[in-house]
């Protein structure tokens, strides 16, 4: 694959075969962007319309022989709904305090990252204290920023996101999940509906939330935002309402 850019021609290469890490029962592929050519945030727009993402500086995008279970997805702002679900939860978090701020992130976020990781994924983290964690989120030629989020001053949520021209990418989000008041906010959700209020307020008419995976309990979730839009044999079209995965949980 040739992509032409501003800076010349983008070549991709694709890495050999390697465990799944959402479908254990399967071998991933990965098509990667050459890495020593730069991709800013003009380029990585129009990579982004046909199903990339982006880890750091790293482009790419899945690649598999035989399976199309990552499915790129995105919400069309102007029309999306918010389940009764979605909109009591909503209502539970306008007390916390949002802020954009840069990417430059301190010890509160590496803690609180720490944190998320050992409760939501297997203690993933590593070493509580090392800002090379925290480097997949940054990059340095797209227009990248975060918000954070605050209850009475303490950090409680951060979500790094990519501002495009048509949109806005939601990059990774973090939050405290160990706490059991916070809980019960339902952070996770509220961090998107929150995205999705910062595209309205930037007048920017999509929210990219990368893959969709039905198959995947950590991805599946992504289809309980409507309505929704699936990269799909080379186009974006609506997501079916009644798709694996679906439901209206907050």
């Amino acid at each position: 694959m040739i992509f032409n850019t501003r800076f010349g021609r983008l070549f991709f290469f694709s890495t050999e075969p390697q465990a799944c890490s959402y479908l254990p029962d399967r071998e991933a592929v990965m098509l990667f962007a050459d890495p020593n050519k730069v991709i800013d945030t003009e380029t990585y727009a129009r990579l982004i319309d046909y199903g990339f993402r982006r880890s750091g500086d790293n482009v790419y995008r899945p690649h598999c022989r035989g399976c199309q279970a990552c499915v790129p997805v995105r919400i069309p702002v102007a029309d999306f709904v918010p389940s009764r679900a979605q909109r009591r939860t909503w209502q539970r978090n306008q007390d916390l305090a949002v802020t954009i701020a840069r990417t430059d992130f301190g010890p509160e976020h590496l803690d609180l990252y720490h944190r998320y990781q050992i409760a939501r994924h297997e203690g993933r983290g590593g070493v509580r204290d090392s800002r090379e964690q925290l480097e997949f989120l940054r990059s340095r030629f797209i227009n990248t920023s975060s918000l954070e989020y605050r209850l009475d001053g303490r950090l409680v949520m951060v979500s790094v996101i990519d501002q495009l021209p048509q949109g806005l990418s939601a990059v990774y989000t973090f939050y405290e999940a160990d706490d059991a008041e916070i809980a019960k906010r339902s952070l996770g959700t509220y961090g998107v509906l929150r995205q999705v209020e910062e595209c309205r307020d930037r007048k920017l008419p999509w929210l990219y939330l990368g893959y969709w995976i039905a198959e995947s309990d950590k991805m599946a979730y992504k289809s309980r935002y409507r309505p929704l839009h699936a990269y799909r044999d080379g186009r974006w079209e609506l997501l079916p309402t009644d798709c694996p995965g679906d439901g209206s949980a907050g």
